[in-house]
């Protein structure tokens, strides 16, 4: 393992210098611009509010941001509490208080949110640790105290200043170097740029205490976070899924971004190739009634994410942002008070017009990797669209679950095959489930959210899926009257049968259908249970389908199969103890059997109400042959 991942780090090495030596990297650190210096520097304030008062949109999320720095005023400074073996929640909202003050203290020169800021700093800076056993809460506590120090260094008092920057050094960087909290120096994983960005601030925010210590730090993470951006090849997926897009991407864009601004030069494209193409990734992975295709332990809620607005920039294609547009509505005031990250929406995005933003172009994304996917749509701009989306992968990989071959739909404004997502860690890790193990025997596979019983996909003969397996997609194809994608399940099945191929289709913009191939071992058959997870009530279940109701919307689910099947529901709920409850949902699907030696095919038409479908095209996925192309 040492010597795999010393292979990786001197691999990353190279990718960082071959835009640029060390020597430059180290030169240009002895010339920082002074303080403030992190993501928005002395004077800028201006410029940057002269681009708000252009834009009632822009102005909206100004004032919410002030508004909420009126609202921490008469709040008590925050506590050392931890849930469980996180002070995460503690970090994540010293962060969202501190950027908030602090940005409202430069933006209106008001002594109120300079003193509360201090105030929330101090207190937070006097805890005995920021509990470096969960490094996150580290990182994130240290992002936050760095940017206030930065950003209201010429006003803070010496007193105060000498408090934190002990702070950062002492409770921050320092415990980064005890081996028994660093493993994130060595991981692929959103640690990785979470934790570098949080350490690569701290150095920042306090360079000139230190300057050869301080510098260390920050190349350490420029030859760290190359592993994670490989993450992204060769298409721009993100193997942990749609909401730890949001948390690594935006910390790996934090930390890209103070880094160009102090070295004056874009390091982007040197330190991860591809990365850049993840915008439509996250862009895509949204349906059309703003939930997410929320596979492995990502929650279905979208929202605002500023980390786009920083890819729009760099694309220079605005169209990035027509899901991100509606987020900036005064209807999502709330929400988007309670992210943390919502000043650098203004940071990044105050040079757009909203108004002049197009829906994009292409109404399917597909991306290879670790995770790999693939998404497709009707339109961009109904609420009634289709959206259908599968993934591949394995349940290996960080933050999965045995969902590989798992899809969700969209139809007629609701959802039909949906994800139940994650359940509450400590819920788990308080019971002792081993959560974190990814082996084929850890407990994390009997919790029920987490294995392939719950999700959109098959169980053979009654068995789990093979961690050790890994589902690649085949083939695409892009036109809109049949958008699809092709995944070999096989190695996720390999206990259980001889080959096992899956279909996913957009066909026509009218229904969606699901077709898999299976082949059983010579000496065994194979049973075969398909199951599809959703909220609605079934209304009629008759030979060969079954009809569904929700939100006085219909979806007939009709099969049509080389074997009898046995079509049928399942109950969600779950008799261990440790499970969620999983109320308002239920399993539909069949059961069949593949006799040994023998291949079947199963069919599955999902069709909104009014719509039927073309036999025609009930192909087998040998003919679905056009191959991936890069997005």
């Amino acid at each position: 393992m040492r010597k795999k991942w010393l292979t990786s780090v001197l691999l990353g090495i190279v990718v960082i210098f071959s835009g640029f030596s060390q020597s430059g990297i180290s030169k240009k650190l002895d010339t920082l611009p002074s303080h403030p210096r992190l993501l928005m520097q002395q004077g800028e304030e201006k410029a940057l509010m002269e681009k708000i008062n252009k834009s009632a949109t822009w102005r909206q999320i100004h004032e919410s941001i002030i508004s909420a720095g009126d609202d921490l005023l008469t709040r008590p400074p925050l506590e050392r509490k931890k849930i469980g073996m996180r002070l995460l929640d503690v970090s994540r909202e010293s962060l969202r208080r501190i950027f908030f003050l602090s940005y409202s203290y430069r933006m209106t020169g008001e002594e109120k949110y300079l003193q509360r800021a201090e105030k929330e700093l101090i207190a937070v800076c006097r805890f005995t640790d920021w509990n470096p056993s969960h490094f996150l809460d580290v990182a994130e506590m240290t992002l936050g105290v760095s940017i206030g120090y930065d950003w209201l260094y010429k006003e803070l008092p010496e007193d105060s200043k000498k408090i934190i920057r002990a702070a950062i050094r002492d409770k921050g960087l320092r415990p980064s170097f005890d081996e028994s909290y660093n493993w994130f120096l060595k991981t692929e994983n959103n640690w990785n740029q979470v934790c570098n960005a949080g350490m690569t601030f701290g150095a920042l925010a306090t360079y000139e205490e230190d300057k050869e210590w301080n510098k260390n730090i920050i190349l350490r993470a420029l030859r760290s976070l190359p592993l994670a951006m490989k993450e992204y090849e060769p298409d721009g997926a993100y193997p942990e899924g749609y909401s730890y897009w949001e948390y690594g991407t935006t910390n790996n864009v934090l930390m890209l971004d103070a880094l160009n601004k102090v070295l004056g030069e874009d390091i982007t494209g040197s330190l991860g190739r591809n990365f850049i193409q993840t915008a439509g990734f996250y862009q895509h992975m949204a349906g059309p009634l703003g939930r997410s295709f929320n596979y492995s332990d990502c929650g279905e809620e979208a929202g605002l994410a500023p980390a786009m607005f920083w890819f729009a920039d760099k694309k220079k294609d605005p169209s990035l942002l027509w899901t991100e547009k509606n987020y900036l509505s005064e209807a999502h005031r709330e929400y988007n008070t309670a992210n943390r990250y919502l000043p650098l929406a203004l940071l990044w995005g105050a040079d757009v017009n909203i108004d002049s933003i197009t829906p994009p172009h292409a109404l399917m994304w597909t991306g290879r990797g670790r995770t790999p996917v693939s998404m497709m749509r009707t339109s961009w701009t109904s609420p009634e669209a289709i959206y259908v989306a599968i993934k591949g992968g394995s349940p290996s990989s960080n933050h999965a679950h045995m969902d590989i071959g798992s899809f969700v739909m969209d139809a007629g404004g609701v959802r039909w095959a949906m994800d139940l997502g994650k359940q509450d860690y400590e819920s788990l890790e308080s019971r002792n489930i081993n959560l974190w193990s990814m082996t084929q025997e850890s407990s994390r596979w009997q919790v029920y959210r987490y294995n392939n019983y719950s999700h959109n996909t098959l169980t053979i003969n009654n068995e789990l899926q093979q961690v050790s397996g890994y589902a690649p997609i085949e083939h695409t194809t892009h036109d809109t009257t049949f958008m699809s994608a092709v995944c070999d399940l096989s190695s996720v099945y390999a206990t259980t049968v001889s080959s096992c191929r899956r279909g996913i289709a957009l066909v026509d913009k009218k229904y969606v259908m699901v077709r898999d191939e299976i082949s059983a071992p010579a000496d065994t058959p194979s049973t075969i249970r398909w199951t599809m997870l959703t909220p609605a009530k079934v209304k009629k279940i008759k030979k060969d389908r079954i009809e569904l109701e929700q939100s006085g919307k219909k979806l007939t689910l009709k099969v049509v199969g080389k074997y009898p099947v046995r079509l049928q529901t399942w109950d969600t709920r779950s008799p261990n103890a440790y499970d969620a409850s999983n109320a308002g949902t239920v399993k539909v699907g069949f059961e069949s059997e593949v006799p040994a030696g023998a291949t079947g095919h199963f069919t599955v038409y999902l069709l909104p109400e009014g719509s039927t479908y073309d036999s025609g095209k009930n192909m087998p996925l040998s003919q679905w042959t056009e191959n991936i192309t890069d997005n």
